[in-house]
């Protein structure tokens, strides 16, 4: 029996202004081992994600087979199962304006949820194109759907949301742009915005806990209801169907090309200012590390398989637009530049580059401005 070696630390170095270097000269960690939120040897456990299911995937040469297992992959990490829960839709309010209608509908977003949403139809007779509108979270959780439709029926969500709109969107709402174009649009509120409030930014910690121990998470409970709502659209008769697409900025830029990674009822996707690498994005002073807000993209294991844009490369080969700002304080250069690397390939390789678009907006920084908006509309109707 081989004897062990004992280290024996005398008493005076283990007082604690030398606890630290004490137990590093021992070989063990000590209270420093967690620094910015992130444990020393963080840069190993990046190393040790391969992304092994991402195309082009060794075992795998038929791209719709590997779309298949590698969606597959993805769903069973998101705590939730898949619904289909009827609708039973009923349009409480209608009001006219200009070019289109307003109105707002209840339906069951799952099995659980039967929600609020607002919807615009453009006049005449359709079916119309149609787009999800995927609101963001800008730690701002008493508005959600009315930062991308005008909030004709709510004073004081109107202020809050003319101001939102001020901020991120050169004064304009989103929904209401589109409705002028000629599209239905349709926006729900997440779970912990607007009328499905009660949020605070100090406790999304808390609520992700508890909904882990209920055998859920907050991203996954999104996706799952994003994707329901993709679905209701493409039943309501003033909607065409084949011409859906999901439109976002910030978290609803990452909603966007979620989920039109999981529901074949998006034709086509933009995604304004949420795109990067994982290993470019876990770095000392992201806004990630903070945790709280980073629940809601947040899919325990899904980085032991897959890459943030490996997700949206579930998508392809139908038609994606992603879009950034130079200046956005939160993706490095060098994360985005992967994830648009990766994005092309993808396309690429299905003979589908046309239908790619990624662009960086020089000077400009986390926002979707008039110009931004206008280059991806007028895309929008070249592909939809």
């Amino acid at each position: 029996m081989k004897r062990r070696s004992v280290i024996t630390l005398p008493a005076a170095a283990l007082a604690a202004p030398h606890l630290t270097d004490a137990l590093a000269a021992a070989g063990f960690e000590g209270p420093s081992v967690i620094s910015g939120n992130l444990p020393v040897f963080y840069e190993r456990l990046k190393d040790e994600l391969t992304f092994p299911l991402a195309w082009p995937h060794a075992r795998d040469r038929d791209f719709r087979g590997w779309r298949r297992r590698a969606r597959h992959q993805f769903e069973s990490l998101l705590c939730q199962p898949a619904d289909r829960t009827p609708f039973e839709p009923e349009t409480i309010d209608e009001q006219a304006a200009p070019g289109y209608r307003r109105r707002q509908v209840v339906f069951n977003l799952t099995r659980h949820s039967r929600v609020r949403a607002t919807m615009l139809v453009p006049d005449g007779p359709g079916p119309f194109p149609a787009a999800l509108l995927l609101h963001d979270h800008g730690a701002r959780f008493d508005i959600g759907k009315e930062k991308l439709i005008q909030p004709w029926y709510d004073e004081t969500r109107l202020a809050a949301a003319q101001s939102w709109a001020d901020r991120y969107f050169s004064g304009r709402f989103v929904g209401d742009q589109l409705a002028r174009r000629g599209y239905a649009v349709l926006a729900v509120d997440a779970l912990g915005w607007g009328d499905r409030g009660g949020l605070t930014y100090d406790n999304q910690q808390a609520l992700a806990s508890n909904l882990f121990n209920l055998g859920s998470s907050p991203a996954g409970l999104m996706a799952r209801e994003d994707a329901r709502a993709a679905a209701f659209l493409a039943t309501l008769p003033e909607v065409d169907p084949r011409r859906i697409a999901a439109v976002g900025f910030s978290m609803g830029g990452y909603r966007a090309w979620q989920v039109a990674a999981l529901s074949d009822h998006i034709a086509a996707t933009v995604s304004a200012c949420w795109m990067t690498g994982l290993k470019e994005m876990m770095v000392p002073g992201n806004n990630t590390l903070r945790g709280q807000s980073a629940f809601y993209m947040l899919h325990p294991g899904l980085y032991r398989h897959l890459d943030i844009p490996d997700v949206a490369t579930l998508a392809a080969p139908r038609p994606m637009f992603v879009m950034g700002g130079e200046l956005d304080p939160l993706f490095t250069a060098e994360g985005t530049a992967v994830a648009y690397a990766k994005l092309t390939r993808v396309w690429s390789d299905q003979r589908a580059a046309h239908r790619l678009r990624t662009k960086t907006w020089p000077g400009l920084g986390h926002v979707f401005t008039t110009e931004m908006q206008e280059e991806s509309f007028t895309w929008l109707d070249r592909h939809l």
